[in-house]
């Protein structure tokens, strides 16, 4: 099983593909969208689109996994991350690739054991369980290397949520 991890965001969005296979995890890509603040908003998604499309083309996921949304006290800040997360939504729907959504305990329950887990901790526990050199970067690659392993370590335990 192909997963698709991704960490949606309108400055940086991550992406990492996991292939699971017979209880083993291995990285297939990772990597980071970055859209500057230069550019218009609607210029800034239309690049995640297309960067996702792309990476979806190329490497045909079986399924998705995204951080679930928390409230954020920014309201603007919350906003555009929200316009982020649904064009991710859209170019997943649009290439037929379900989406599982997990909240940021189950990532740190699933990684570590430990609810109250720091982002360090997630980064190394990826790390290791991936066999990786170093610590993904940027953060937001290793967040979603870190919910594609979510995935792979849950999805059997929860239906596909489409």
């Amino acid at each position: 099983m192909l997963v698709l991890g991704i960490d949606p965001g309108i400055a940086i969005t991550g992406c990492a593909l996991v292939e699971e296979f017979k209880g083993k995890q291995v990285l297939i890509q990772s990597r980071a969208v970055f859209t500057p603040a230069s550019m218009s908003t609607a210029k800034r998604l239309e690049k995640i689109y297309e960067a996702l499309n792309d990476l979806i083309n190329t490497y045909n996921p079986d399924v998705s996994a995204l951080e679930s949304l928390f409230f954020n006290t920014n309201a603007k800040t919350a906003l555009i991350v929200g316009q982020a997360r649904g064009v991710v939504q859209l170019v997943l729907e649009k290439n037929n690739i379900p989406i599982t959504e997990y909240t940021p305990l189950q990532v740190k329950m699933a990684l570590t054991g430990y609810g109250r887990a720091d982002k360090n901790q997630i980064q190394m526990m990826v790390k290791t369980i991936l066999k990786l050199p170093a610590v993904l970067s940027p953060d937001d690659v290793a967040d979603a290397a870190a919910i594609a392993l979510t995935h792979c370590f849950s999805y059997k335990m929860k239906p596909f949520n489409k």
